[in-house]
């Protein structure tokens, strides 16, 4: 499996796709139909993504934006090999930085893993090591 994909979403909208073979939200609040792609990240990426979208419920206190909240959020680990629809990485503006989007929905057999926000956090932090 090359690098992994992640896609943060709450875990009542993960369950009940679960029950019909296909995740089709895009981003907080958005879906696949209304975005026209699903937003994936790298593990590097995923901090300010939780940061950005959930600040309210990821915190915002520290580095991992994990300021006590997040108790409804997963990671999807998604393994790319497994989807069916094309992923393109782009900016959101010329020169920045480049995000994985799917355009297509995401198969619920391509997700490999799912881990509590907040337990991927406290390993990604032991992978860090010392701040």
């Amino acid at each position: 499996m090359t690098e992994p994909l992640l896609h943060l979403a709450e875990a009542p909208l993960w369950e009940a796709a679960r029950g019909t073979g296909t995740y089709e939200m895009s981003t907080r609040g958005r879906t696949l139909q209304e975005e026209g792609f699903i937003h994936l990240s790298l593990p590097r990426q995923l901090p300010g993504v939780a940061r950005m979208l959930y600040g309210d419920r990821a915190g915002g206190g520290s580095e991992y934006g994990d300021g006590g909240g997040g108790h409804d959020l997963v990671v999807l680990v998604v393994d790319p090999a497994r989807l069916t629809a094309p992923v393109r990485y782009e900016a959101m503006r010329p020169g920045g930085e480049e995000f994985p989007h799917l355009y297509g929905p995401l198969p619920v057999e391509a997700v490999v893993e799912v881990r509590r926000f907040e337990d991927w956090l406290h390993a990604r932090r032991k992978e860090d090591g010392p701040q």
